[in-house]
């Protein structure tokens, strides 16, 4: 066992600081542990913000995980309310730090650091920023102030469409505020692939929401009624109140200063007990960068369950040296609610594999959240990602109404585990009709990847496609309620009787409700000679995706 530390200081609380500063109190009654906080507040849950500004969280009390004089009672921490760190003298081990009331510095001496400073809401040089009614959101007070200031407005913009930007815009919405989203990219929240949250942008929208996509901001102007922002489009959008929801930067700036490692975007470099290029420096939380234990990189991950875990894997290293497990790297496993939707994502995207410039494949399948005969039923669309090379799972996505959540944990598990395709075709998941289906869909995108790899499934990712025959192979009423452009009807029981129909000189492409008989089509079609391909997804995922259809 390692030689305790006598004292124990630890920059910055809520995820990371404050699970370090919990874990080291239970190896040692005797360490001296103090925990600075540059806010008034050190232990809260930043996730719930937004959702005590629309009501969802009425009590302002139950964000507040800790407080100053809990953490004392409970865990004998010296906790240091309104105190900023301001410099590190590496080589006498003391950190000056200032008062934020009287301005007063003193030195702090340690024997083992935790830097968990987090990371700041990015707010570019653009002109008007300043103004009082552009507002980010990190802390309590920031959720205080939007919350009061929203009160006394009618129209709200939100510039950014990432998970926080649109749980806002739910939640402003919620409370009766006209919302307008505003967002760079084409598409709402860029971090999954484009045709999984085209069903999140039509529930936007069909609950009023404006969303302005694939443009961006220029600058703000003040006005005698509120403030206009200014769009890269040229045009000006006049509201009450701004939020700003473009990304984060790391607080790495202390770290910088000291001389510490930093990684290409300034986050602090680590190894996997969350030490720093000083050893007896640890860095955990937003500010950190670690290891993407997919592709074998680097990554950092501005979330509150990487920054618990590492903030555990840094204490347990201070105490129990390399007896103490490795933090494993962080995958993104991550999800927002929509109204009546969510969506989510675990790894890697089609998007960023192809940045990475990574061989995949990918396959989109459709399923009930439980039995599909027992009430309350609800479709999950699933697009799963593998290597072509070994099968292993690179990443999924999966957006829907009920049991989003469920497979995701499915997939980010099977991440860590390092599974396969075949892995996931063959998974025993709890079923029992209220819960689940004897073929999940977790097992239904194994089967299918597994059929794509045998030669089995030949799919077609869109519509959009020339020069070939489209078959609806739905029941006859079901394709007239809510027809495939171009489509040719011919139900699935009937298509043996009528391949006559068909021309052999051209490929056939088949489309169902949900992906499955489509591919039974398919099949039967090759086995008679044509070149058959299943459209993915089925019409349910195609005929609410994509736009122009």
């Amino acid at each position: 066992m390692k030689t305790e530390p006598t004292t124990l200081l630890i920059i910055g609380g809520v995820a990371g600081g404050a699970s370090a500063a919990a874990r080291a109190r239970r190896h040692s009654e005797s360490a001296h542990i103090i925990v600075l906080e540059r806010g008034p507040d050190v232990s809260f849950a930043n996730c719930g913000l937004p959702y005590h500004i629309g009501g969802d969280i009425p009590d302002r009390a139950d964000l507040a995980i800790q407080t100053p004089d809990s953490l004392r009672a409970l865990l004998n921490l010296d906790v240091r309310t309104l105190t900023e760190a301001v410099s590190i003298d590496r080589e006498n081990r003391q950190v000056r730090i200032r008062s934020l009331g009287d301005g007063a510095e003193s030195l702090l001496s340690y024997d083992q650091l935790i830097l968990a400073p987090g990371a700041s809401p990015l707010r570019p040089p653009l002109p008007g920023i300043d103004s009082p009614l552009v507002h980010t959101l990190r802390n309590l007070q920031d959720m205080d102030r939007i919350k009061a200031a929203a009160a006394a407005v009618e129209k709200v913009a939100i510039i950014g469409a990432g998970f926080i930007g649109l749980e806002m815009a739910e939640q402003l919405h919620t409370i009766g505020k006209q919302v307008s989203v505003i967002e760079l990219q084409p598409q709402v929240l860029p971090q999954l692939d484009a045709e999984m949250v085209r069903p999140l942008e039509t529930t936007l929208r069909e609950k009023g929401i404006e969303l302005i996509l694939g443009d961006g901001i220029e600058g703000f102007e003040t006005t005698a009624t509120g403030i206009d922002a200014k769009l890269k489009s040229g045009r000006n959008l006049s509201t009450g109140l701004v939020i700003l929801s473009i990304g984060v930067r790391p607080e790495s700036g202390l770290a910088k200063d000291a001389g510490l490692d930093l990684g290409p975007r300034g986050h602090i470099q680590v190894d996997s007990w969350q030490r720093t290029s000083d050893p007896a420096i640890y860095a955990v939380g937003d500010a950190c960068e670690t290891e993407d234990p997919i592709l074998g990189k680097r990554t950092a991950i501005p979330l509150g369950g990487p920054a618990n875990r590492q903030g555990r894997t840094a204490a347990d290293h201070i105490f129990l040296g390399e007896k103490a497990l490795r933090y494993p790297g962080s995958i993104g496993t991550a999800i927002v609610r929509v109204f009546d939707q969510a969506a989510g994502i675990a790894g890697y995207s089609e998007t960023r594999l192809k940045m990475e410039g990574t061989p995949y494949q990918t396959v989109t399948v459709n399923g009930s959240s439980h039995a599909s005969y027992f009430p309350g039923a609800e479709t999950i669309t699933l697009k799963l990602l593998w290597s072509p090379e070994d099968g292993r799972v690179l990443g999924a996505q999966a957006s829907g109404k009920d049991g989003v959540d469920k497979r995701l944990d499915v997939i980010a598990t099977a991440l860590r585990g390092r599974l396969t395709i075949d892995d996931l075709a063959h998974l025993e998941l709890a079923y029992a009709p209220p819960f689940g289906n004897a073929k999940d869909v977790i097992n239904v995108a194994g089967f299918a990847a597994g059929n794509m790899r045998d030669g089995l499934l030949v799919p077609v990712p869109d519509l959009k496609s020339a020069g070939v025959q489209i078959v609806d192979v739905r029941p006859a009423a079901v394709a007239a309620k809510r027809p495939v452009p171009g489509a040719k009807n011919i139900p699935l029981a009937e298509l043996r009787g009528r391949l006559a129909e068909l021309d052999r000189s051209q490929p056939v492409f088949t489309i169902c409700q949900m992906g499955k008989t489509s591919y039974f089509a398919a099949r039967i079609l090759a086995n008679h000679g044509f070149d058959a391909r299943s459209i993915l997804g089925g019409a349910h995922h195609q005929l609410r995706t994509y736009r122009e259809i």
